[in-house]
């Protein structure tokens, strides 16, 4: 078992659990007037909701809960809130995946406190209902055992915040290529780096540009530095 599990989503699996979720509320009698997406997560899976329910009114609160990938931070925070009129209208809180509640809960009660709506109604594509303190009015998918979805939206974000977790924690300071992909598929699996290989390319060069890596010749081999 890799140290972080890691299940990768494709952008049919989006569409066809944000068109599930859709039917969800729409069968409950229950229809939204606005939808505010919680970012960063949430922006595309609100915008494909909005299509799917013919919502025109999206908007979005900022709330911090995961600044790197598999890190959870102490507590969730509102970096960016909401100053808008909501009086009379339907709101729906919208995020990708709910796995301990926290963002969800918070970001209902700005709604709530901020712009008077006439009711505040939660949602999310995946929910892992074995590690949530909060169950979303509406989702589509429930999940038992918890995961890191490797959303596409965030894949090069997330290669470049694992790859730096990965290296800090094993204290080594000389890496191969090829030893850094045996390492990376013993953390973290083998089908993110086959789906997401192009984008672990990418996060070294992106680690390199901010010098996080530093290339260096290994007797005709490339490897690379980490550290100040």
């Amino acid at each position: 078992m890799p140290k972080v599990p890691v299940k990768v989503v494709k952008w049919d699996e989006i569409v066809s659990w944000a068109r599930r979720l859709a039917e969800n509320i729409r069968s409950s009698g229950w229809s939204p007037d606005v939808v505010v997406a919680i970012a960063r997560g949430g922006y595309v899976p609100a915008r494909l909701l909005c299509d799917f329910l013919g919502v025109q009114d999206l908007l979005s609160v900022q709330v911090v809960h995961w600044p790197g990938a598999a890190q959870v931070a102490e507590k969730a925070y509102v970096k960016y809130g909401l100053s808008v009129d909501l009086s009379g209208k339907n709101v729906l809180v919208m995020d990708d995946i709910v796995d301990t509640g926290d963002s969800v809960v918070l970001a209902k009660e700005v709604v709530e406190r901020c712009c008077r709506p006439k009711s505040v109604k939660t949602a999310a594509l995946q929910v892992i209902t074995s590690t949530t303190k909060f169950v979303p009015d509406y989702y589509a998918v429930e999940v038992r055992d918890w995961y890191w979805y490797q959303y596409p939206w965030t894949a090069l974000e997330d290669m470049s915040s694992f790859i730096v977790r990965m290296l800090r924690e094993e204290k080594q300071q000389l890496w191969t290529l090829d030893r850094l992909m045996e390492k990376f598929v013993e953390w973290y699996g083998n089908e993110l780096l086959e789906e997401r290989f192009l984008y672990f390319r990418e996060a070294l060069e992106r680690l390199k540009r901010d010098g996080v890596l530093k290339p260096m010749d290994c007797g005709g081999q490339t490897c690379y530095k980490y550290g100040q």
